[in-house]
C-alpha cells in the first residue's frame, strides 16, 4: 500500500487524540485546536464531533470539507514533506492540517496560523 493510500484509510478519530495531546502538552487548548481545524475545513463544532464519533477516514473527512481559500498559503516542511509540493490532493490536505497543528503547538500566534 502506498503512503497516500495509508493516509486515505487512516481515521481522523485515531489521529485526533494525538493532535490534542501535542497542543495541550505545549500549553495550547483543545478549543484552539478546534478553531484551527474549523478554519481549514469549514466544519462547525457539531460537524467536527460527528466525524470523530463516526470515525471518518481522512478521505471522508476531507471529501466533505470546504477548504479555506487561504489554505494554499500553508507552506513549509512537515513529516519530511514540503506541503506545497505534495501532488496527491488528499495527502496535501492532511499535511496542511498537520502543519497547522504543529504551528499551534510551537506557540505561533493564531492570526498567523490562520493566515489572516
Amino acid at each position: 500500500m502506498s503512503h497516500d493510500e495509508r493516509i486515505a484509510k487512516l481515521t481522523f478519530a485515531s489521529v485526533y487524540p494525538h493532535y490534542v495531546a501535542k497542543v495541550v502538552k505545549k500549553g495550547r487548548s483543545e478549543q484552539e485546536l478546534h478553531q484551527v481545524i474549523r478554519w481549514l475545513t469549514g466544519y462547525s463544532a457539531a460537524q467536527l464531533e460527528k466525524h470523530i464519533a463516526k470515525e471518518s477516514t481522512f478521505g471522508e473527512f476531507f471529501d466533505r470539507a470546504k477548504l479555506h481559500p487561504n489554505a494554499t498559503l500553508i507552506k513549509g516542511v512537515i513529516c519530511g514533506y514540503r506541503v506545497e509540493d505534495i501532488e496527491n490532493p488528499l495527502t496535501q490536505k492532511v499535511r496542511y492540517l498537520d502543519k497547522l497543528v504543529d504551528e499551534l503547538a510551537k506557540g505561533k500566534a493564531m492570526e498567523k496560523i490562520l493566515r489572516m
